[in-house]
């Protein structure tokens, strides 16, 4: 494993921690952080979400988190308040592993912008 895969599994692992700490239960994995993100960006508070809402929520989660490197932009929020993204330039083709490292890196850079966390 290479220097940077371990410094992000590092920084991965803290920012988990971080969260157990938050909100009193560490995140599963990649989605469930992702998740928590959505929750975030709608900006409800938590409540109960359909299954339908919950991939939204991720969808939400991953066009917020990518658009720090340009992919998306936001376009809108409904009246609903749900926000909607469009995609500006196409993302890399990448194997699964490289695509959860860009996520990780990304929701790492969430944290570090939108709540000024040092992970």
């Amino acid at each position: 494993m290479f220097k940077r895969d371990l410094d992000l599994e590092k920084r991965w692992s803290k920012l988990l921690e971080g969260l157990k700490e938050t909100i009193g239960k560490k995140p599963n994995d990649l989605n469930g952080v992702l998740f928590l993100i959505g929750v975030q960006e709608l900006g409800k508070g938590t409540r109960a979400f359909s299954k339908e809402q919950k991939q939204d929520l991720m969808h939400i989660a991953i066009c917020k988190v990518l658009s720090y490197s340009g992919f998306y932009e936001l376009d809108f929020v409904d009246q609903e308040g749900w926000p909607h993204w469009n995609l500006v330039k196409e993302l890399p083709h990448f194997d699964l592993l490289a695509q959860e490292k860009l996520l990780k890196l990304h929701v790492l850079e969430y944290f570090e912008k939108e709540y000024q966390i040092e992970i």
